[in-house]
């Protein structure tokens, strides 16, 4: 039985984006099936000790920018620091990712051209025109941005969420493997070796 991993993120994080080709090619690797879960971290940071970024102490903001200029340099992915579109809702984006995966479509190419759009392309995610274009460039359709309003996609948003929460989860990306949680791009080696026991 292929083993499974859910993953819990926001599609405007630059540690997802930064983790997102090689934590598709781990579990494409391990031939694992990921159960995709953009949650809403405006709900799981007060629950979990966690702050919004304006929020933080000034270190951590500026020791941030260092990690993400490292990490950038360490993976040849050349993103910009400080896009000028950041911080930005992801609302919309998380949605139309849910109502994107019931729709068969891309999700691996999805999820690394939404964080593309903000962290190189310094994009507005949160723009239906940005997301319809998107949407068009992997082969899916930009009517999945209506969809992604709807009740039903907003419920499971929640319903995911609320998994988060009951999972322990409290930052993004986290990856979780029978009931063991990977937090952030830089545990993909320790995911990847989880896997290969699995």
């Amino acid at each position: 039985m292929a083993p499974r991993i859910d993953y819990f993120f926001t599609p405007i994080s630059p540690w997802v984006f930064l983790g997102s080709e090689r934590f598709h090619a781990v579990a494409r690797g391990a031939g694992a099936e990921v159960a995709y879960r953009p949650v809403d971290f405006g709900r799981i940071f007060p629950a979990s000790g966690g702050l919004p970024l304006p929020k933080r102490a000034p270190q951590r903001q500026a020791y941030r920018l260092t990690e993400l200029k490292r990490w950038s340099e360490h993976l040849g992915i050349p993103l910009i620091p400080q896009p000028s579109n950041f911080p930005q809702p992801d609302e919309l984006a998380a949605l139309t990712l849910i109502a994107a995966e019931q729709a068969g479509a891309d999700m691996a190419a999805l999820c690394t051209a939404f964080g593309r759009a903000v962290w190189i392309e310094d994009r507005v995610l949160s723009a239906p025109e940005t997301l319809a274009d998107i949407l068009s460039r992997h082969g899916a359709s930009p009517d999945l941005i209506d969809r992604a309003q709807s009740d039903e996609v907003r419920a499971l948003r929640d319903a995911y969420t609320e998994q988060a929460l009951s999972t322990g989860v409290f930052g993004a990306p986290t990856y979780v493997v029978d009931g063991e949680l990977f937090w952030g791009q830089d545990r993909l080696d320790f995911l990847e070796r989880k896997l290969s026991r699995s």
